[in-house]
């Protein structure tokens, strides 16, 4: 077989049951089962897998851990996966010039650990990161907790390696901290879902690691408190690592899932955090712990120590766990709306939800406006799923009506793409088409994810 001879013979897999695990993702509902899985080696064996590909009129489908929320990969039906978990090495962190280089495959946290030996600190954090591969993370842009104070992926890639559609292996960007020659050709690859190139390679930027760090957990009596004391937090020109919130559903969720101890009888928690120098830390703290109690909080716990603040953030980070034993089907939503709009949201998705007669549980990224409406229903049951799409549909159109977006980090893929046009609109929607079009004129790349 002559993708064997590429990769090798133990790394094609094309018996129907080796071939299960590589037709979904973390997407609830959505799944394809694809006609033959390659693991490659190298940039090199990508590049060839992609030409035979291309020879033959095969769609392309690249995947890392799998762990997308909006089916971005999801092969096509009969279609080639290039699965690039093989290609897992970090392969340099330099401490001079404060950069990190690693092959996509490589394990998110790995490159963070890899990074904290020399003392610095790679921020970007997506709940996946225990197992999520930094090539999907770059692919989807994705955010994380710290994303208020730090960013998201897009502002650490300093350069990528990248095969185009052909099979031609392309380097974007460099490790000068200043570069403006010509287009910005690697951020048109950043958040691209695997619909313009597969990203093999990245060059990260990395800073300091902060030298200390105080995690609080403040509890309401009303979630439009924990909205407020966001919007004053940052009214007060504190930007603080973490500022993350759950409901009454996801915190009873939690609770009965981790047992750290929470209050099960509140309607909101807000996970407040700030790091940096000692004395800016404990002065944040402070004026953060006095915002909260002005705007109502039941009780505010600071952790005591290292351990108990990993307990506390973990609280959060097991949100969705803890939410997908509840019922057979989980559906994570992704929105975001302006700051000020929060409380508003907020209420909208309870109120959606009674109105549908559903089981919503909402958590999310409180200080960027990110929310995560998770709908714990049952896919097999095709009365409910109805009422699931009408209540999603509503969200959506609120969101769009409060100045939001239709997703903040999970991307488009395959579950948002029938909302794009809403957002864009006529021209921004058409001018998107003609970058896939010009790069990808036979549309072999992550067909039908983004827009049809």
């Amino acid at each position: 077989m002559e993708l064997a001879a590429i990769v090798g013979a133990g790394n094609v897999l094309t018996e129907a049951e080796d071939l299960i695990p590589y037709g979904f993702d973390g997407t609830a509902a959505l799944r394809a089962r694809p006609g033959v899985v390659v693991l490659p080696g190298n940039t090199a064996e990508v590049a060839a897998c992609v030409r035979w590909a291309g020879e033959r009129g095969v769609a392309i489908t690249a995947r890392g851990s799998g762990t997308g929320l909006s089916g971005g990969s999801v092969p096509p039906t009969g279609g080639l996966v290039l699965c690039l978990v093989r290609m897992a090495r970090v392969l340099e962190v330099d401490p001079r010039n404060l950069t990190v280089r690693a092959e996509c495959g490589a394990i998110t946290q790995r490159i963070d650990e890899a990074a904290a030996l020399h003392g610095l600190f790679y921020p970007p954090d997506p709940g996946s990161m225990k197992i999520s591969t930094i090539g999907g993370n770059v692919a989807e842009n994705s955010g994380g907790l710290r994303g208020l104070k730090y960013g998201v992926t897009r502002d650490y890639v300093m350069g990528l390696e990248v095969v185009l559609p052909d099979g031609r292996i392309a380097r974007l960007g460099n490790g000068c901290v200043k570069d403006v020659a010509g287009y910005s050709m690697k951020d048109l690859f950043i958040g691209s879902e695997g619909t313009l190139g597969i990203i093999t390679e990245v060059l990260l930027r990395l800073l300091p690691r902060p030298a200390s760090r105080r995690t609080m957990l403040a509890s309401y009596s009303r979630m439009e408190n924990a909205a407020d004391t966001v919007s004053a937090i940052i009214a007060a020109k504190i930007i603080p690592c973490t500022l993350e919130f759950l409901d009454r559903m996801t915190i009873r969720c939690v609770e009965d899932f981790a047992k750290i101890g929470l209050p099960t009888d509140c309607e909101a928690l807000l996970l407040m955090e700030t790091d940096g120098h000692p004395a800016a830390v404990e002065d944040e703290a402070r004026r953060m712990a006095e915002i909260a109690r002005a705007h109502d909080a039941r009780d505010v716990t600071t952790a005591k120590d290292e351990a108990e603040a990993l307990q506390l953030a973990s609280a959060r980070r097991s949100a969705f766990s803890a939410l997908a034993r509840v019922r057979p089907t989980t559906i994570l939503e992704d929105v975001t709306v302006p700051r000020s709009a929060l409380a508003e949201m907020v209420s909208f998705v309870a109120a959606t939800a009674a109105k549908y007669d559903l089981t919503v549980g909402t958590f999310g990224h409180m200080g960027d406006g990110n929310l995560h409406p998770t709908f714990l229903t049952d896919e097999r049951d095709v009365e409910e799923m109805k009422r699931v799409h009408l209540a999603l549909d509503a969200i959506v159109e609120k969101t769009l009506a409060l100045g939001g977006t239709i997703t903040g980090e999970h991307g488009v893929g395959l579950a948002k793409k029938p909302w794009l046009w809403r957002q864009l609109g006529d021209a921004s929607y058409e001018l998107m088409r003609e970058v896939k079009r010009a790069l990808d004129p036979q549309g072999r790349l992550n067909p039908g994810k983004i827009f049809d």
